[in-house]
C-alpha cells in the first residue's frame, strides 16, 4: 500500500490516481479515504490527479495513541503534500476533514494551494462557549465519546442508519450498502483515534484560520444537516473567509457527498474551473 512516513514515524496511507492538476481530499470522522470514491472517480474522469489519505488512526494509517488533534492532522497532510510535491492544488474537506483543510491551508498551504472547498464542515467552532453561544452543548460530544468507548460497533451502524445520511427523515429510504460501507470504514480505524477525534472536531476554534486564508474557498452545506448544524457553521465560515463563497443545499443531509454526489461534484467542478 502506498504510504508516507511523517517525522514522528506515523505511516499515512494514501491513494494517488491520475496525472493532471491535483485535488486533495480530506475525509470526515471516523471514516477513511474510501468515503471520497464518488468524487475521486468523477474528477479522475475529468482529467485531474486525485489524492486522498487516511488520517492518522483511521483506515489503513498507523493506529497511534497520540496526536489526534487538528495541529497534527494538518501537519500530517503537509507531510503528504510535501512528499508528493503538490503545487497549484485544490484541497477539499468534508466534516472533520473540512477543519483539517482549513488549518492546513492557513498554516502550511502557502505556495502550494490554489483554492479549497469545505463541505458540511465543522468550522468555525462546534461546541457551545461564552464566545460561541449558538454551538452545541459539550455533553452532546461527551455522549459521542461514551458510545465510542462502550459500543462502537452498534454506534457505527446507528449513526449512518439515522442522522448522518438523513435516513431518519419521514419518507427516506435507508440504503443498506451505504450504511454498511460507513460501518466498514469506521471499524477499520482505531478506537483511541476516534475517541480523541471527537474533541478535535468539536472543540477546535478555526476562526483565526478562516480569517488567515487568502485563496478562494467554496463553502458547501446542506440546511438539513443533523450532524453539523447549518446555521452555526457554513454561513459563519463564509463570512470569516476573505474570499469565501457559500452554496446552500435545501434538504441535503450531512453525508451529501455520497447521497447527492452528482450535485456536489458538478458544483465543485464549476468552482474549480471558474
Amino acid at each position: 500500500m502506498p504510504t508516507i512516513t511523517t517525522r514522528e514515524g506515523v505511516e499515512i496511507f494514501y491513494k494517488d490516481w491520475g496525472s493532471g492538476r491535483p485535488i486533495v481530499f480530506s475525509h470526515g470522522w471516523p471514516l477513511s479515504a474510501d468515503d471520497w470514491d464518488p468524487q475521486m472517480l468523477f474528477f479522475l474522469a475529468h482529467g485531474f490527479r486525485v489524492i486522498a489519505h487516511d488520517r492518522r488512526g483511521h483506515g489503513r494509517s498507523s493506529q497511534v495513541a497520540d496526536g489526534h488533534d487538528m495541529d497534527h492532522y494538518a501537519a500530517d497532510l503537509a507531510a503528504l503534500t510535501e512528499t508528493l510535491d503538490l503545487r497549484d492544488a485544490i484541497h477539499v474537506g468534508h466534516s472533520t476533514g473540512g477543519g483539517e483543510v482549513v488549518r492546513y491551508v492557513a498554516r502550511h498551504g502557502a505556495g502550494r494551494v490554489a483554492a479549497a472547498a469545505i463541505i458540511a464542515a465543522v468550522p468555525p467552532l462546534m461546541v457551545r462557549t461564552e464566545a460561541n453561544p449558538g454551538g452545541l452543548p459539550k455533553d452532546v460530544f461527551d455522549g459521542l465519546q461514551t458510545q465510542v468507548a462502550t459500543n462502537r460497533p452498534q454506534f457505527y451502524y446507528d449513526l449512518p442508519a439515522g442522522p448522518f445520511y438523513g435516513f431518519n427523515r419521514p419518507g427516506a429510504t435507508p440504503q443498506q450498502g451505504l450504511i454498511w460501507n460507513w460501518w466498514r470504514q469506521g471499524m477499520m480505524g482505531g478506537a483511541k483515534a476516534h475517541f480523541d477525534g471527537v474533541v478535535a472536531f468539536s472543540q477546535t476554534d478555526f476562526t483565526g484560520d478562516l480569517e488567515a486564508i487568502a485563496v478562494p474557498v467554496l463553502v458547501q452545506h446542506g440546511d438539513d444537516d443533523q450532524i453539523v448544524p447549518y446555521a452555526d457553521s457554513g454561513p459563519l465560515s463564509a463570512k470569516l473567509l476573505k474570499r469565501g463563497t457559500l452554496k446552500t443545499y435545501p434538504g441535503f443531509p450531512h453525508g451529501m457527498i455520497t447521497t447527492h454526489a452528482d450535485t456536489i461534484n458538478a458544483d465543485l467542478l464549476a468552482f474549480i474551473k471558474g
